[in-house]
């Protein structure tokens, strides 16, 4: 049976937009595996749609999220190793962030992303578990990486609903789905009830009582005052967003799709979705954002994880960063690194006479835009003993212009495709 490397560029991809950043990036190791493969486009979530990293993993796992979707909430406490209680608990996926009260304006969504996970640890030291003081209400937070935290909002006699608003100004709850906004204005928001329902009042009202204990809490804190002082933002308040209640239990893709998978990611929110489909997580040190620090550690813990395991998926962070920060030089660059420091190690150590290569991305991140938008994504697939579709670049036009395998309505059909070529 043939081994599978899946490689997840997080946000590389700018859309159909003539000189993005992978037609712009030296990438001549993730070029030579496009030469050999087959290549198609797909829409991550759905045509037009801004996805989220969660629902977007979900799918190019093989999963609709349509059926399977439980919310990025959830995910994000899976991740952090939480656990909720059925209909009386909510989980939230949250960000430290940086406010300006008088003006009630959101400064920075993601605290100038300078902030470590000690310092957010220190930040939220003792508030683990929060009494909320109304409707036998409480929190539970843990932090993930840097400014991402879990956060889950409970009550010990009152049943609670997901259906309620974001407080973070980027994104608009659409049922379970939180949507990218083209055009934030960073306005501070309050939780609202989506619906008439008592369980929907309920929990707006804990949770605005939430985000008023954090910010009385960080208002004041050392960690703020030294970061005040160092010219650096003040993690002054949490945003929350994609309420979500405990997921049902999903089948493990060794069900779906007959093969055991084995998950190498940094994120809570990927990791998250691991735990959710019974994928085994292959542990790495933490990111450094140093791309020849990081990536060859990667490389080597996928081909070390590819000798015992039939499948290896790796989601690498870093275009994404840039693509939201609007620096095209950056992404292009943290492409390059991509491609010299982790694809130039796979050509050379894997055996690609046993083990075929899918690369893709979860989004498109334009630094155009700054934000995720709903335009297709390229895919390329390396089957050994499978004649590829003569391209010349990993690149959205190149695959878009030579791909035989067309353009598809969403990332969940990519899976279907692989056993077909691979394990049928």
């Amino acid at each position: 049976m043939l081994k599978l490397l899946y490689i997840v560029l997080d946000g590389a991809a700018d859309g159909l937009e003539e000189s993005s950043s992978l037609d712009n990036a030296y990438t001549p190791n993730l070029d030579e595996i496009a030469k050999r493969s087959m290549g198609g486009m797909h829409y991550p979530v759905g045509k037009g749609i801004a996805p989220e990293s969660d629902a977007a993993v979900l799918n190019l796992l093989g999963y609709d999220c349509e059926k399977y979707y439980t919310g990025r909430g959830p995910i994000e406490a899976l991740g952090v190793g939480m656990s909720l209680k059925e209909d009386f608990e909510i989980a939230f996926r949250g960000n430290l962030a940086t406010a300006d009260f008088e003006k009630g304006i959101i400064i920075d969504r993601r605290v100038g992303r300078d902030i470590t996970t000690r310092e957010a640890k220190q930040l939220l030291k003792g508030l683990e578990f929060i009494d909320l003081g109304i409707y036998d209400g409480y929190a539970k937070m843990k932090v993930g990486l840097d400014y991402r935290v879990a956060v889950i909002i409970g009550s010990r006699k009152r049943k609670l609903s997901h259906d309620v608003s974001n407080t973070d100004p980027a994104y608009i709850k659409s049922g379970s789905v939180s949507v990218a906004k083209a055009h934030v204005d960073n306005k501070i928001r309050v939780c609202k009830p989506l619906s008439e329902s008592k369980e929907a009042k309920i929990t707006a009202e804990l949770v605005n009582k939430f985000i008023e204990i954090i910010n009385k809490h960080l208002a004041d804190h050392p960690i703020n005052k030294r970061r005040v002082r160092e010219g650096r933002l003040p993690a002054n308040t949490i945003l929350l967003r994609d309420a979500g209640m405990r997921p049902p239990d999903l089948p493990s893709m060794k069900k779906m799709y007959g093969v055991k998978f084995k998950m190498i990611a940094d994120m809570p929110t990927e990791l998250g979705v691991a735990r959710l489909l019974g994928i085994g997580i292959v542990k790495c040190p933490k990111p450094k954002y140093i791309g020849e620090i990081d990536y060859p550690i990667r490389a080597k813990k996928a081909l070390e994880t590819l000798q015992n395991t039939i499948a290896v998926y790796i989601h690498l962070k870093g275009p994404d960063i840039y693509g939201h920060d609007k620096n095209k030089e950056r992404k292009i660059k943290s492409i390059e690194e991509i491609d010299n420091y982790f694809i130039s190690k796979i050509l050379d150590e894997a055996d690609l006479d046993k083990t075929a290569i899918l690369i893709t991305m979860d989004h498109a991140t334009p630094p155009s835009k700054g934000v995720h938008t709903g335009d297709p994504v390229p895919f390329t697939v390396y089957v050994p003993g499978r004649k590829g579709d003569g391209l010349l670049k990993f690149s959205e036009r190149e695959v878009y212009s030579k791909g035989s395998l067309g353009i598809l309505g969403y990332g969940w059909m990519i899976m279907p495709i692989i056993k077909k070529l691979i394990w049928n």
